[in-house]
């Protein structure tokens, strides 16, 4: 019986193979011959960048069936999914990770191939394909951020239509076509909308093919050896004869790791949307919220970042300039520079623009995360005074203390770290500022401090500076004017004796 079915399937195999080459189809996809060293854990964020795909494509078309793409209703959409929808919370938060992840694995992949010289010849539009790729990840990225609606979403299409109207020439008839119009209303979602689920999916699945069509055709990039030069004349025939000598089948024997590290990134997917789950929707789109504090996802940290700390006369250079001479640099690398050392050990150019790179766009979104320019609109009762810059105060200085948390100082203000880092730490600022310094401070302002003279009474000013020229480590004297002379503790004491024994005399006189 086992032999007839086996002979049955064999049957139904080959006419089905006769008729679409199944077998053939194999050996050139899953099947291709690889190099050996190729299998390593170091060329998994291909398939792994894949597979964040297909997770996308998957819990994006469940979304679709609930997701109204409506200014009107989408904040709401997002609500019903997270707080009512059976597993809606669970799907959204698949989706948002899985783009974190696709992103974040991307990039680790394009930096990969440039330090193994995987854009050299002949791969030079292997490269090209994952450029754009990346392009139009960051574009999905950026357009689902929009499709939550909320204050962060409304505020970053403002922000992309701000960088967009510098266009010379060309701006407004930008802002127009991305907007649907001068603001932004119900068909601007419905162009993001079509942008997120149907124009830019379509332009990443057709990009793929090409990709995957120049990686079977002209193959994995070998594992690089120091001193092993890339020659156009001769690396065809070097890389057969690796295929002949060293060479397996991606399948069975190549993907393991792949399917390991796949295993690992989508249990890593599943336990942040389980844990840490969706991210918002937070306040609804309204312009009119004041106390919004609205943030991109992490892969746009760093210019939200730049947007804040690069001075007004550089940022059309930083923001609309500088990333598309940066894609423009990518595209054209493999065409400058593809033959010779592939060893990043024998690079050390492209070893340190890598370095640089990851430590800028590190720093910048740590910045950004932290945003340490941002005022916290919550700290005033949110951000608890430590137990230590109470005690042992006079009824005055707690006082200060009161109006300091009341007016909401410390949503700009910490006090030893805990609180807003808009503006400097009052953990030691009697060491720094005397009181008439502290007293012009707050009345008059200065830098990025407002002026408060009208918004304190004289008594609230008083008992504001007596607290912060209390708010000093134990033995260390407040600050002193610079302009008068100094005079040494032991003088000082004899000084308070001396008068404290003149009056004396004089009470006895």
């Amino acid at each position: 019986m086992i032999d007839k079915a086996t002979k049955a399937a064999q049957g139904v195999f080959t006419w089905l193979d006769s008729r679409l080459h199944i077998a053939e189809l194999w050996e050139h996809t899953a099947g291709h011959h690889i190099p050996k060293k190729s299998a390593s854990w170091f060329y998994v964020f291909g398939s792994l960048t894949l597979l964040c795909l297909v997770i996308q494509l998957i819990t994006g078309t469940l979304l679709a069936f609930a997701y109204v793409p409506s200014g009107a209703e989408a904040y709401t959409t997002l609500q019903y999914l997270t707080f009512e929808q059976p597993l809606g919370w669970i799907l959204r938060g698949i989706h948002y990770w899985g783009s974190n992840f696709m992103v974040a694995i991307m990039l680790i992949h394009m930096t990969q191939v440039y330090l193994f010289g995987a854009y050299k010849y002949p791969r030079e539009l292997t490269w090209v394909s994952g450029v754009l790729l990346l392009v139009i990840t960051l574009g999905l990225a950026f357009t689902g951020q929009v499709m939550r609606f909320d204050e962060d979403a409304y505020w970053g299409i403002g922000i992309g239509a701000a960088i967009a109207g510098r266009s010379p020439g060309i701006g407004e008839q930008v802002v127009q076509l991305m907007l649907g119009g001068p603001i932004i209303g119900a068909e601007t979602l419905s162009r993001f909308f079509s942008l997120h689920v149907f124009i830019l999916p379509g332009s990443i699945l057709a990009v793929i093919a090409l990709h995957l069509r120049l990686v079977l055709s002209k193959g994995i990039n070998e594992y690089p050896e120091p001193g092993v030069l890339v020659n156009r004349e001769t690396y065809d025939a070097h890389y057969a004869n690796i295929l002949k000598k060293d060479g397996m089948p991606f399948a069975p024997y190549g993907i393991w790791k792949d399917l390991v590290a796949g295993g690992i990134v989508l249990m890593a997917i599943v336990v942040c949307a389980l844990v840490l789950g969706p991210k918002g929707p937070f306040g609804p789109p309204d312009p009119t919220q004041i106390d919004a504090n609205p943030r991109p996802d992490f892969y746009f940290m760093w210019i939200f970042a730049i947007a804040a700390l690069m001075p007004d006369y550089m940022e059309t250079v930083a923001l609309l300039i500088g990333p598309p001479i940066g894609i423009a640099l990518l595209i054209i690398l493999p065409f400058i520079n593809n033959t010779g050392e592939k060893h990043w050990s024998r690079r050390p150019v492209a070893l340190l623009a890598v370095v640089s790179l990851v430590l800028s766009l590190g720093l910048l979104t740590w910045y950004g995360i932290t945003s340490p320019w941002s005022p916290d609109m919550t700290g005033w009762r949110s951000a608890i005074t430590p137990k230590q810059f109470l005690e042992h105060r006079s009824p005055l200085e707690l006082q200060g203390a009161i109006v300091i948390q009341q007016k909401q100082c410390r949503n700009c203000h910490a006090i030893d770290g805990i609180g807003s880092q808009r503006g400097p730490d009052l953990a030691a600022v009697g060491t720094r500022l005397t009181a008439p310094q502290l007293t012009r401070q707050v009345i008059q302002g200065g830098g990025n401090m407002p002026a408060y003279g009208k918004n304190l009474t004289p008594y609230e000013i008083d008992a504001v500076v007596a607290y912060m020229v209390s708010l000093r480590p134990n033995g260390v004297p407040p600050a002193r004017d610079s302009t008068l002379p100094a005079v040494p503790p032991s003088t000082r004491q004899a000084e308070k004796n001396q008068a404290s024994a003149e009056g004396q005399h004089g009470k006895e006189g």
